[in-house]
């Protein structure tokens, strides 16, 4: 079934990536995320596991590209065309979208820099891969602190009593790094690479961090276990340890100077990315429920013929729209304006992932029974839905960090930004 876009300025080109985008996580993805949820965390990761088959037919149509400009050998999308493509990706599996997504956060760092020699070096190769071979991961979660590393306006944020637990000391033009990041990062066992964070200053908590670009295979990185969850199983995480690992100064590329701004573009760009592919979720939810409204036979006539039917399929359509509202509005805005608006990005991530927790569950209620089974789709989405509620900063955090924003920017007028 092919949802209704109601953009009507949708282009040739942008209906085509649309149909493109759809067919491969129809045909490719949804089979694969059904077969990664049903293994473990380690036979995910193992040699001949279907995960490594499915990167390598993504990277050939370069989806791993989605969030880079053509002039480094990315898609070169637009925002709209981004939102379209994450979207079709998250109706897919969310967790495969984010999977292909973070594997570019390396490159896409590098691409932040406009430092040429990192982005021969990390970008381009990344963008020509075609194979899997290169995948990076976002190195920022660690085991004592959750979403305490993101919200920059907190007092706590620039306390000395916040200890990273990746620190680092210098040693002429390198950088020593000794502890870990938690078992929360995305892509962390099957990464090459790393946009990694990590203190320099203690004397000035997390706002004394910095963050590098470096590969992963140097002399005292190691990684833990892939970690088994809840939901999202087709989206691999897991620790990364760090014992005396020397990287060279010229892959630091953000000081403390320079750390706050850092995040709060980072994550900007990370929530959007979060509210694309939950839009897609949420639609997925709906589409099950749509279809099997029409099978499911209830009191001798079919489910969508009962007047409880027709509010609930309203509800799940109203929150899809509202989802992919306030997602590509909010993606517009920032990919328009520097510095962007984090608090936008915050309420698309916000909206759109409780929109889709919802969704899910009012999709399994419909299901009745078999929406409790795995042999139907719901409950996969509602596994997967829940983790988003906790996943690139829990939701009650960021919405303490946009009502920050909110107190320190309005009420604000459009000569402050044009």
């Amino acid at each position: 079934m092919s949802y209704f876009d109601i953009d009507l300025e949708l282009t040739e080109e942008d209906v085509a990536l649309q149909e493109a985008a759809h067919r491969f996580a129809k045909e490719v993805i949804r089979p694969v995320a059904k077969k990664l949820d049903a293994m473990s965390a380690e036979e995910y990761v193992a040699p001949g596991s279907p995960f490594w088959d499915f990167m390598k037919q993504a990277y050939q149509l370069g989806y791993h590209t989605v969030l880079l400009p053509e002039w480094v050998g990315g898609m070169g999308l637009s925002p709209k065309q981004q939102c379209i493509v994450l979207e079709e990706l998250g109706w897919g599996s969310f967790g495969l979208a984010v999977q292909l997504a973070v594997a570019s956060f390396a490159a896409l760092g590098a691409v932040y820099t406009n430092n040429d020699t990192l982005i021969e070096e990390f970008t381009k190769p990344f963008c020509e891969c075609k194979d899997g071979s290169i995948r990076s991961c976002w190195g920022i979660t660690e085991p004592d602190h959750g979403t305490d590393v993101i919200p920059t306006p907190e007092v706590w944020f620039s306390s000395p009593d916040m200890k990273t637990n990746l620190r680092s000391r210098r040693d002429g033009d390198d950088y020593i790094l000794n502890g870990q990041k938690s078992s929360w990062v995305s892509g962390g066992t099957v990464a090459t690479h790393a946009w990694l964070h990590f203190g320099i200053d203690p004397s000035q908590g997390f706002a004394g961090s910095g963050c590098a670009i470096i590969p992963l295979d140097l002399r005292g990185i190691s990684k833990g276990k892939p970690l088994e969850k809840l939901g999202q199983r087709d989206l691999n995480q897991g620790e990364i340890f760090f014992d005396d690992v020397r990287i060279s100064s010229k892959y630091v590329v953000v000081d403390p100077d320079f750390y706050s701004p850092i995040v709060d573009m980072f994550l900007t760009m990370a929530n959007l990315l979060m509210s694309n592919a939950a839009t897609g979720l949420a639609r997925a939810a709906f589409d099950e429920a749509f279809a099997y409204s029409k099978e499911r036979v209830v009191g001798l006539k079919p489910m969508k013929d009962h007047f409880y039917t027709k509010i609930r399929m309203f509800e799940l359509f109203r929150r899809v729209e509202v989802c992919r509202a306030i997602t590509r509005r909010a993606t517009e805005l920032n990919f328009s304006v520097v510095p962007g608006f984090l608090e936008y990005s915050i309420v698309g991530k916000t909206t759109t992932t409780e929109m889709a927790l919802q969704n899910a569950h009012d999709c399994i209620q419909l299901f009745g029974g078999n929406g409790i089974t795995k042999e139907y789709l719901p409950e996969k989405l509602y596994r997967d839905a829940r983790m988003t509620l906790i996943e690139d900063g829990n939701n009650e955090m960021l919405a303490a960090d946009g009502g920050h924003k909110i107190y320190e920017t309005y009420p604000r007028q459009r000569s402050d930004i044009f």
